[in-house]
């Protein structure tokens, strides 16, 4: 059975990692996920992580109760911290590029300011290798949802580049980059292979009802 506690350039994946809690933000394996970073606890975050494996699990908080630290989803994504920059400001603006999906074993008591869990990373057996599902993808149904999801949204995109995209690329994308609710993003994350998350998104976009008007966006 394939090891799947290794990063893609070999080095080993730590059993802690922090946890960045961040309501609609999704890392999928291979993507990549650009951070603003002000708060104090996050900068200590980014400090430790950059002084160890660089390694960040970003996860979605469930519905917050006022004054009671939020629970989490159980499943996130793993990132590595691949750009670092720090503003004039003292904001660090930093780029994780998706590792693995992790599932949460136990949440540690700790001193940090920021949150931590001892993690599980043979959840998804799909990170590991490659995921060939991509080419029973029914493209031309996603291609037609995605088309009416963006027009719906207002939302623009790069059609040429889209014709283009290998389908699992795609796909990340779309799941990454497409402003559905907390709940729906969690589907996408968990779905096992390019193929589940296809059929989810597709579903999610022609569920979609027409947007009302107002400013366009870039779906990037």
């Amino acid at each position: 059975m394939t090891d799947q506690t290794y990063m893609p350039h070999g080095r080993t994946l730590p059993p802690t990692i922090p946890l960045f809690p961040l309501a609609g933000a999704l890392l999928l394996p291979g993507g990549q996920l650009p951070l603003n970073i002000f708060e104090p606890r996050y900068l200590r975050m980014i400090d430790d992580a950059i002084g160890g494996r660089r390694v960040i699990g970003m996860i979605q908080p469930r519905e917050r109760t006022s004054g009671v630290t939020p629970l989490l989803y159980a499943v996130g994504g793993a990132g590595r911290i691949t750009t670092f920059s720090e503003s004039d400001d003292g904001r660090y603006l930093v780029t994780l590029t998706g590792i693995k999906r992790f599932r949460i074993i136990e949440e540690l008591r700790v001193d940090t300011p920021y949150r931590q869990a001892r993690v599980d990373w043979n959840a998804f057996t799909a990170d590991v290798g490659k995921d060939t599902s991509g080419s029973l993808v029914d493209r031309e149904r996603l291609m037609r949802a995605m088309k009416r999801y963006l027009d719906a949204e207002g939302l623009k995109t790069d059609w040429d580049a889209v014709d283009e995209a290998p389908t699992e690329a795609l796909v990340g994308s779309l799941a990454m980059g497409c402003p559905f609710a907390p709940n729906e993003k969690q589907a996408l994350l968990e779905a096992e292979t390019t193929l589940d998350r296809a059929e989810c998104l597709t579903a999610l976009m022609e569920m979609s009802g027409a947007g009302e008007g107002g400013e366009t966006s870039t779906l990037q």
